[in-house]
């Protein structure tokens, strides 16, 4: 029944990112700092050392980036604010163009996005379907990308689904740019909802919240924890709350690309606090308003190294993106994700905030999640160990299609399939007794082996499109004949 494609993705160390690379805070005995010492060695270059430096950098990594000057002037921003910041005074007198740029260079770095790893996909109908040939479908796929350090962000690809369920991916270009970041305004409701769920609220937490509006920004959120000074609280006591505090606002922020970047080339990397060591399984799914508007909506796991937290992106064309905290008791753990349009009047949405089975979620807000249903637990041997969603059920006219993971013996992870109602999501229709797709001989090694795992999938052509990653190195997609497929579940 499944079949699987010829496509097949695998990681390329080649896409590189550029970072801030600032050295630690190490204080010399002279009680100099590093980025001091290194700041005084480039100015104290000779113009023409600076010059003949710089062409030899910008020879050897300029093809590898679309604007390696702008790069590099931001490097040198960088630069500039930290010495700023700590009256570091370390910059003073004129700079020549070429001596910023060679400061921005020393203290920028390469990063290769998907250097270990590219996988569990999800696949939505793009924005975008014109200049197509009858019966054919331009998709966008998000991936999981996992670089040095097992730092994950979320990449980009797009291509074409022919009427025969053919797929035809667009050939990726040679960069990768990670946007314009900038913080947006907080809904105090849901910031402080957020600050009971984690266990943050205190009397400090609730003196700077006081002083902010319904709807507040971090500047504002910042002016009103250096108003404590006020309150002759010592700041000793203050600044484990007022660290929390920074860490959620920071964790909600808006991140934009110029339309003339490809999209094969936006890469969201861990800009928030709460996942600096990882944006891990976007699931996306094309969310239809009762209006008719469509929003994309994604949800990922952010982990900041010790814990995980549930975040929702928004984007209507895959150019702007708005990322903010879930909240509400039944948004924990890894694996939500939303039905494509409201049922009854309500956001719906998968989930397993127990680690274990699988939920219906309901809710009024996208953005809060209180109630939960248990629809699934393990029941075959291929599943006993735990369940999950396999990304946003998938409507069909009998039923909602779910594909899920279990996991069996040996952490062996496979994807099975269940049907539920298409006005009461809660019940559960039927489910298959085998997996649906298992990892293969030539699917079962690398970095987490015996794993095949998917964010989404997507029907055309009377054909479930299913990608998939396996063993945390690759990814494929393969096509189930979707008549075959609900035969089996309801019969």
């Amino acid at each position: 029944m499944v079949c699987r494609t010829p496509v097949r993705l695998q990681p390329d160390p080649r896409r590189v990112i550029t970072k801030p690379f600032v050295p630690r805070d190490d204080v010399f005995p002279d009680g100099s700092t590093r980025m001091q010492v290194l700041l005084g060695r480039i100015m104290a270059m000779s113009d023409a050392d600076v010059a003949r430096t710089l062409g030899e950098a910008m020879a050897l990594f300029a093809g590898r980036h679309r604007d390696l000057d702008a790069i590099l002037e931001r490097g040198f921003g960088v630069v500039e604010a930290q010495v700023a910041h700590h009256g570091l005074g370390a910059l003073d007198g004129p700079l020549t163009e070429d001596r910023r740029r060679l400061i921005g260079a020393y203290f920028t770095h390469e990063y290769a996005v998907e250097a270990a790893a590219l996988g569990n996909p999800s696949i939505v109908v793009g924005p975008d379907q014109s200049g197509l040939a009858d019966g054919e479908v331009r998709f966008v796929m998000s991936l999981r990308s996992i670089g040095e350090g097992h730092i994950s962000s979320i990449e980009f690809r797009s291509g074409v689904i022919g009427p025969d369920a053919t797929v035809r991916l667009d050939e990726p270009t040679g960069y990768v740019v990670t946007g314009r970041r900038a913080p947006h305004e907080h809904h105090k409701t849901l910031f402080v909802a957020k600050l009971d769920e984690i266990g943050m609220r205190n009397e400090v937490v609730d003196l700077v919240m006081a002083r902010v509006g319904d709807r507040f920004t971090i500047a504002e959120l910042e002016a009103s924890i250096d108003a404590l000074d006020d309150d002759s609280i010592e700041r000793s006591l203050t600044g484990e709350s007022t660290r929390l505090l920074h860490w959620l606002a920071s964790s909600n922020y808006r991140v934009s690309f110029p339309s003339t970047v490809d999209i094969s080339e936006r890469v969201l990397f861990p800009s928030g606090p709460t996942e600096s060591q990882g944006m891990e399984d976007a699931r996306f799914v094309r969310f239809v308003h009762d209006d008719g508007e469509v929003t994309y909506f994604a949800t990922y796991t952010a982990f900041d190294g010790q814990q995980i937290l549930p975040q929702l992106i928004e984007t209507t064309d895959f150019t702007e993106f708005r990322v903010t905290t879930l909240s509400g008791r039944a948004a924990r753990n890894k694996g939500i994700a939303i039905f494509p349009r409201k049922i009854g009047g309500r956001y719906v949405a998968l989930g397993r905030h127990d680690n274990v089975n699988n939920f219906v979620m309901t809710s009024d807000d996208v953005r809060i999640w209180r109630d939960a249903t248990v629809i699934q637990q393990p029941e075959e041997p291929w599943e006993l160990m735990q369940l999950g969603n396999c990304g946003s059920p998938i409507e069909t006219e009998a039923g909602w299609l779910v594909i899920t993971h279990g996991v069996g013996p040996m952490r062996h992870y496979t994807l099975g399939a269940l049907l539920l109602d298409l006005d009461d999501p809660t019940r559960v229709i039927g489910h298959l007794d085998e997996p649906l797709l298992a990892p293969d001989a030539s699917e079962r090694e690398g970095y987490v082996p015996n794993v095949v795992y998917s964010c989404g999938s997507m029907i055309h052509g009377g054909h479930l499109v299913l990608p998939y990653g396996y063993a945390d190195v690759g990814a494929g997609i393969a096509t189930v004949p979707l008549a075959d497929l609900l035969g089996r579940l309801i019969g």
